[in-house]
């Protein structure tokens, strides 16, 4: 059976399904190691003090979204858009039929780094007036 074209993108599916599943993976581990202790605890019948159980047992996931990490986020996706812009116009010379589906492509990273960046302006408006994780 032979994929041809498709090879590429069969491989780069499989890539995102295996990095996906290694995450949940890994997290995972994560929470049973930190859970691991008080199971030992249990186990030996010791006392277990509430302020550790509770620090234990909560989800440290709750910081929020990092205004910063957004606008950094934006300006390197702009930054790419932008020069894939560039590189539209470049292999025009070459390639005249590449042009609008290359200067296509970068107009839509623009925009998605020009969302970003919005984004970014939206979170640190409102983790300044509440004060709260977004």
């Amino acid at each position: 059976m032979d994929f041809g074209p498709f090879a590429v993108a069969i491989a780069f599916w499989v890539f995102v399904a295996i990095a996906t599943v290694a995450g949940i993976v890994a997290e995972y581990k994560k929470r049973q190691l930190a859970l691991e202790p008080l199971r030992m605890a249990i186990e030996r019948g010791q006392t277990l003090d509430p302020g550790i159980v509770e620090r234990l047992t909560t989800s440290t996931r709750d910081e929020g979204i990092n205004p910063l990490a957004l606008w950094v986020g934006g300006v390197i996706t702009i930054s790419a858009g932008v020069g894939v812009c560039l590189l539209a116009f470049f292999l025009a010379h070459v390639a005249p039929v590449a042009f609008w589906p290359v200067l296509g492509g970068g107009v839509v990273a623009t925009c998605i780094g020009i969302g970003l960046a919005i984004a970014g302006r939206i979170a640190q408006g409102h983790k300044g007036s509440r004060g709260t994780p977004v």
